[in-house]
């Protein structure tokens, strides 16, 4: 299964928080399955880091992409055909990283 992880999904993974769920975390753990993380996802930890609302035990540079592939996790680029789609998008959420999640998560999982 492929599994786009969200901002907060990953940082609590990596930080082996335990607000991330016994199941979250054995679905990212399943040899089994390929972890994707957005840029969307990147450059929102990069505006709150620069907000001064989020604050990282390592660098940004470090996270990105060091620790996503020190724990085989890929990095999702933001295409065209992602950014098309966000048009046609209901207006479930508002959030801007939040609705290209969504998008990609429907644009990529009809390729797996």
């Amino acid at each position: 299964m492929r599994l786009l992880l969200d901002t907060h999904a990953l940082l609590w993974y990596l930080g082996g928080s335990d607000k991330l769920s016994a199941r979250a975390r054995a679905e990212i753990e399943s040899p089994g399955n390929t972890l994707l993380f957005s840029l969307a996802g990147a450059w929102e930890i990069a505006i709150k880091l620069s907000l001064g609302k989020l604050h990282l035990s390592v660098p940004f540079e470090r996270l990105i992409p060091g620790e996503l592939r020190a724990n085989g996790i890929e990095l999702l680029p933001i295409s065209a055909a992602h950014a098309a789609a966000i048009v046609d998008l209901p207006m479930h959420h508002r959030d801007p990283f939040d609705r290209m999640l969504v998008v990609q998560g429907v644009k990529e999982g009809r390729h797996s």
